[in-house]
């Protein structure tokens, strides 16, 4: 059976991430059956991180504030986690079943795929992004 995607209640989510009103910095995105739906909603990252169980695959939309002493700058990561324990079928449709979700989530600075729960480490995903923000005015102070 093909993956689909429930769109309008995903793009919620999305929503609520990208809102500089809320306090929601990262939303999942998980499977019910053969239909990607929002799953859980949170402001820490910490939590984040424990829905990345060696069981699931799940997709993480997650807001990150980054920048230098100049200028402080939120980015976006999509974060594609597949468990350890994954099958080898369920692995590769992630891949496809990803484009699905890049037709909600589109706007992120750096896109993720990780299967170790070592790369979701913050300080690792945040130099990530920052080298992937641009100027960085850090190098000045040294």
């Amino acid at each position: 059976m093909a993956t689909k995607i429930d769109k309008e209640a995903c793009r919620e989510a999305y929503n609520l991430v990208r809102d500089d009103g809320t306090d929601v910095n990262w939303v999942t995105f998980k499977y019910e059956g053969s239909t990607i739906v929002p799953g859980h909603h949170g402001a820490d990252y910490e939590e984040f991180i424990r829905q990345c169980t060696d069981d699931i695959r799940l997709f993480g939309f997650v807001r990150f504030t980054t920048g230098d002493a100049m200028s402080k700058r939120v980015k976006f990561a999509l974060i594609t986690w597949i468990g350890e324990s994954v099958s080898g079928l369920q692995r590769a449709k992630t891949g496809t079943d990803k484009t699905l979700v890049k037709e909600v989530v589109q706007n992120f600075a750096k896109e993720f795929v990780i299967s170790d729960h070592k790369e979701l480490d913050e300080d690792y995903i945040k130099s990530e992004l920052k080298k992937a923000g641009g100027a960085n005015y850090d190098a000045q102070a040294e």
